[in-house]
């Protein structure tokens, strides 16, 4: 959760009981949500969008509105992958990271 002082232990309690009640069965409407989450493959989550396709200046990249489901799985890839190199870099010396991966990480470094 981060660096921060709390008043008392409820809201740590509160964090405790909602991380271990994902992990039962029918807790999350789709079971397969945890599996896109932050730090489930040991890499931040990629970014989330919604409707409208423009939000306070925000466009929805029209990757993700290209119906390739390839191209959108690639994208979130790099994505995460992107997020995690910005603010987290010390996660990529744990993950687990395919050779796909490891393009995508060069491709990230070079367009910086």
């Amino acid at each position: 959760m981060g660096d921060f002082v709390l008043l008392g232990g409820e809201v740590a309690a509160l964090a405790v009981i909602e991380a271990t009640a994902r992990l039962l069965p029918r807790v999350l409407g789709n079971e397969q949500s945890a599996d896109d989450e932050s730090h489930a493959e040991g890499l931040l989550e990629y970014p989330q969008y919604t409707r409208p396709e423009v939000f306070r200046g925000e466009k929805v990249p029209d990757i993700l509105r290209s119906g390739n489901h390839a191209a959108i799985a690639r994208w979130r890839r790099k994505e995460s992958l992107r997020r995690t190199l910005e603010r987290r870099p010390d996660l990529l010396e744990t993950a687990e990271l395919s050779e796909e991966d490891r393009e995508l990480l060069e491709e990230i470094r070079k367009s910086r």
